[in-house]
């Protein structure tokens, strides 16, 4: 089709196309930008790939899409974080769910742990860190362990992260087996 005169395709061809082109990371990023500024959400894509049977890049579309595969996120910082997950050997946790008032980064209902990650564009006023401290709050008053990263902490001490986030996991997973951390004085 062509719109003023300039041929154009749709929003699905050119994820399509654009898919035999980028690595996994940056065509997840187009996925998730297209549905952040509501053009399209990943299931309805899913959806539309059907209509493209044998088209080259449905395919790598389709597995990406994949219910194991794929994790909606908000930004590069949360695609990060969800990395260092995987190298945690960690299984993948929910992500943008709705959970007491507040939208969460990363869910684990198993383990009821909470982890946010931080960005500068979201956690930098002291309004929005009283917001934090609130949000955090109410899902320690309803059980959840909440955990936070900056930006920094994920992008450059990766290590760090990994150690932490699998240090409370374990944590976690004693407490729920019932066997009683030993506390030191």
């Amino acid at each position: 089709m062509t719109r003023n005169g300039v041929p154009v395709t749709s929003l699905v061809r050119t994820l399509i196309d654009i898919a035999l082109h980028l690595d996994r990371s940056d065509l997840e990023r187009a996925v998730n930008d297209a549905d952040r500024l509501g053009l399209i959400d990943p299931e309805a894509l899913l959806d539309a790939l059907a209509l493209h049977p044998g088209k080259r890049g449905v395919g790598r579309l389709r597995e990406l899409l994949s219910e194991r595969a794929f994790r909606l996120t908000d930004s590069e910082l949360e695609r990060l974080f969800l990395r260092l997950v995987g190298e945690a050997g960690l299984p993948m946790p929910l992500t943008q769910r709705r959970l007491n008032g507040f939208r969460v980064d990363f869910l684990w209902p198993d383990l009821k742990l909470v982890v946010e990650t931080d960005g500068l564009r979201y956690h930098r006023t002291p309004a929005q860190q009283a917001t934090d401290r609130r949000r955090d709050q109410a899902h320690l008053a309803a059980g959840f362990t909440p955990l936070r990263f900056t930006h920094a902490q994920v992008r450059f001490e990766a290590g760090y992260v990994r150690f932490t986030l699998l240090a409370v996991v374990n944590r976690l997973r004693r407490l729920d087996d019932g066997a009683m951390p030993k506390l030191e004085p």
